[in-house]
């Protein structure tokens, strides 16, 4: 198997080695800009070539000079230079400065003039009263550029961040700005990105779907390829400083994630210096502690960082189920008194090197944790024919535990600006528990019998990527590269039982087993970007994937045909007078099933509620349309967007009775039919005055499923069904003076389209205040969610041979108290470019209902 995917590399890399022999253009335009306008508004960026060409001077002088870092006395590579006309205000000429800082401007014709010096990170320098004489150069020596902000003693913030920004193939929500979510975790951030919903155990869904990829930091990692839910409760939210929403990815990422990308950006170093920085929270139903340091001197930073979060709830879930079975009518009557607890950690250890030449080199070893625990109370109670049947008991202690490490080595070489070969390498591994003991109990609440289920779980992934992009001359920029991953997923099962006392033996009702199941991907894409001069942009690609798998089970060999795909994409943008952007994309995506969908544990911790993977699950096709507009009215920020989408072999959740426990369901996953979503999101952002911003967004779209759903005795049934969703949210920051902030949230998604029935809506709401201490060395931080009480879910099902409702009440109201600490001298430096390997393939845990 790994013979065949090193043939496809071979291939691949023989195009890649053939297409690299081009010649390269100059730099891809002027970089070095700020986010912001001046104005608190939003400014589009873009690493697409820009569409526009200064004017040459024509004389025979030049202008010579190097930039250096005032501080550190260190040049500043890549600077950009621009020369202006004094009298008309008019740029004449520009060049950007080499890796020694030094820059030179021709053929500059006899003036006066004056120049601006930029760069990402720095004050922009201007040079004054430039007189040139026909004939003569001029030696304008050192210029020293000031880092724009400034030592920890006397911060000064001009042209702050927007909350959200819209970029040319992606928004980005500014996590670092919101005050509510400080001592929370990752999915309290998401749940106030536009376009995602995030329900009350973590599962999050862009535009009405959960199939879409999860990164950090551009990587994958194989517990968020485990469950993204629980992933999500490992990184507390004080670590995160953006949310990237990618819903038209080029050909450069992988073909994975039918709805989209999102990449979640952590805070990391970009500085000179030692610096030591203290996070910490408690609350009624959490607390973290998160502790950060880094050395960066000369050419080589190292950081090392570990966060912690331990949460605690309890909920109440009620069931009502009926079934027919053998004739009979069967009802289930159950509530279950839940209490969770639990501790997750991420920890890193960083580092990165200048080779000099312009190469260079990054390396990390990621840990992370996860220890959930559930304790769950059962109450059952069954009719036959509507005669009580039975009353049973059954406590249960779950325990869902991982460990995962994930390992990177990074190259990047420099050519020039916009020009760049990069190599990366990914090693992961992900050990994952999710066991149960339940003690079964009589109407006396006497011990009668005990069971186990006992599962483990291994994920490994090794990849290898390498990329290139230049640009072509001005307007013009190519991208290529080929990727190959092979990843190991093993799980290994088996049930136990006892009676009130004595020791443990197999349990011969239930199944045993294990899962091998081995997928090598190979890959390669091309992209092809081009301006032109009515302010047009295209980005056109494509990639090829081929995908191989093996799999047995105890019993059988698991027939998976390999399969290849070639998924195109096409972007295209239009700037549309002074403020307004318009874009039209298509792309082709595929959905490859993640390992709680494989994984055939047969989970009976509630023995009326059955779940168990399906390892023959193929991938999912899916075809993504989008036109969107944004737009800025004096201080207002607003985007508009009408997409499509449509899924062929969707993976799907399955509900059907049981065949030997009486009154009980079975779910599990299956490959039906289509499934089609039509919508629009709207969303803005308004600054009321400098200080107070005001920002929100509106969802709407209709979902169409259909399949078939298979049963009892042969039963078959072609079943479908629809329904508009409607969701939003409204947030909104008020900076006061003396350092104080407040900020409000309020969120709320529709009601759920499901196969067999639906999932009722949720809200979220949130109020918070900081003080931040002199200097802005700390902060002091007091934030409630949900105040006013808890949440309730409902989830219907329904079919002509069962019904199922169920209702999950959380009481999830919290209030907590945040403190954060910095010391250490700061300097900021330009951020060296890094690349990484972006697994971007498959699926998340999707939804659960506990």
């Amino acid at each position: 198997m790994k013979k065949n995917l090193l043939l496809v590399l071979a291939l691949l890399l023989g195009g890649f080695a053939a297409q690299a022999q081009f010649p390269g253009g100059g730099p891809g335009g002027m970089g070095g800009r700020p986010s912001g306008d001046g104005n608190g508004r939003p400014r589009s960026e873009s690493n697409q070539p820009q569409a526009f060409e200064l004017p040459q001077t024509k004389g025979n002088s030049k202008i010579t000079g190097y930039v250096v870092d005032s501080s550190l006395t260190s040049a500043v590579e890549y600077a950009t230079i621009a020369l202006f006309d004094k009298a008309t205000q008019k740029p004449i000429d520009g060049t950007v400065a080499d890796e020694k800082g030094k820059f030179t401007l021709t053929k500059i014709a006899e003036g006066e003039y004056y120049l601006l010096v930029r760069f990402i990170g720095y004050t922009d320098k201007k040079i004054s009263d430039i007189k040139i004489k026909k004939g003569d150069d001029l030696d304008l020596g050192v210029i020293k550029v000031s880092a724009s902000i400034i030592q920890l003693d006397a911060v000064t913030v001009t042209g702050e961040k927007s909350l959200i920004e819209e970029k040319v193939d992606r928004l980005v929500y500014n996590a670092e700005k919101d005050l509510t979510s400080k001592g929370g975790d990752a999915a309290d951030v998401l749940r106030k990105v536009p376009m995602l919903a995030v329900d009350f155990d973590g599962n999050v869904t862009l535009r009405g779907t959960s199939n879409l990829r999860v990164l950090i930091n551009n990587k994958p990692s194989t517990i968020i390829a485990s469950s993204i839910a629980d992933a999500l409760k490992m990184i507390p939210a004080d670590l995160i400083k953006s949310v990237e929403v990618i819903t038209s990815p080029s050909a450069k990422y992988d073909a994975e994630g039918s709805g989209g990308i999102i990449n979640i950006i952590t805070k990391k170093s970009t500085i000179q210096g030692a610096t030591l920085s203290l996070d910490t929270g408690t609350g009624l139903r959490g607390s973290n502690l998160g502790l950060n340091a880094s050395l960066r001197t000369g050419k080589f930073g190292v950081t090392l960082g570990g966060f912690g979060r331990a949460f605690y709830n309890k909920a109440l879930v009620e069931l009502n189920q009926s079934t027919i079975q053998n004739g009979n009518s069967i009802l289930t009557n159950q509530t279950a008194d839940a209490h969770d607890f639990g501790m997750f950690g991420r920890y890193n250890l960083g580092f990165d090197y200048d080779l000099g030449k312009n190469q260079f080199l990054t390396a990390g070893v990621n840990f992370g944790t996860r220890n959930f625990n559930r304790d769950q109370d059962y109450t059952t109670k069954l009719f036959t024919n509507n005669i009580l049947n039975s009353t049973g008991y059954r406590n249960v202690d779950s325990r869902d535990a991982s460990n995962s490490v994930d390992m990177n080595l990074d190259y990047v070489k420099t050519f020039k600006p916009g020009q760049e070969w990069s190599v990366s390498t990914l090693y992961s591994v992900s050990n994952l528990t999710n066991n149960f003991d339940a003690d079964l109990l009589n109407g006396s609440q006497e011990l009668t019998g005990r069971q186990k289920n006992l599962n483990s779980n291994v994920n490994k992934e090794i990849t290898l990527q390498t990329d290139y992009v230049s640009p072509i001359g001005k307007k013009q920029q190519i991208e290529f590269g080929i990727k190959g991953i092979m990843r190991e997923v093993n799980s290994n099962f088996r049930y136990q039982v006892a009676g009130p006392t004595g020791d443990f033996a197999l349990d011969l009702r239930n199944p045993a087993g294990l899962l091998n199941y081995n997928q090598n991907i190979g890959a390669g894409y091309l992209s092809y970007t081009f301006a032109t001069a009515n302010k047009y942009t295209f980005k056109v690609g494509s990639r090829f994937e081929h995908t191989m798998i093996d799999a047995n089970d105890q019993e059988r060999d698991i027939n998976i045909p390999s399969y290849s795909n070639l998924v195109p994409s096409l972007n295209i943008s239009k700037a549309v007078g002074k403020a307004a952007t318009l874009k039209l994309a298509y792309n082709k995506r595929i959905q490859r099933p993640g390992l709680q969908q494989l994984n055939p544990n047969f989970n009976a911790a509630n023995q009326q509620n059955i779940n168990i993977g399906n390892p023959s699950l193929k991938p999912e096709l899916t075809d993504n349309m989008e036109l969107s507009l944004s737009t800025s009215i004096k201080k207002t920020y607003l985007t508009m967007a009408l997409f499509g989408r449509q899924t062929s072999n969707a993976i799907t959740r399955i509900t059907m009775p049981s065949d030997t426990l009486l009154g009980a369901v079975v779910t599990t996953y299956q490959n039906i039919g289509k499934e089609q979503t039509f919508g629009a999101n709207i969303f803005g952002n308004v600054y009321l005055t400098s200080k107070w911003t005001l920002n929100g967004g509106l969802d709407m779209y209709y979902n169409y499923i259909e399949g078939r759903q298979v049963g009892l005795s042969g039963f078959s049934e072609e079943v479908s069904n629809s329904g508009f969703v409607i969701g939003g949210r409204l947030q909104t920051q008020l900076q006061l003076a003396n350092g104080w902030g407040i900020q409000a949230f309020g969120g709320y998604r529709g009601n759920r389209v499901q196969l067999q029935g639906s999932q009722s809506g949720m809200g979220m709401y949130s109020l918070g205040f900081r003080k931040e201490f002199a200097n802005k060395k700390g902060s002091l931080g007091l934030a409630a969610d949900n105040f006013f009480g808890g949440m309730k879910m409902k989830s219907t099902l329904t079919s002509p041979i069962f019904n199922q409702v169920m209702v999950n009440n959380i009481y999830n109201q919290n209030i907590k108290l945040t403190f954060s600490y910095k010391v250490g001298k700061m300097s900021l430096v330009a951020k060296k470019k890094t690349r990484g390997v972006k697994n971007d393939d498959v699926m998340g845990g999707g939804d659960t209902n506990n």
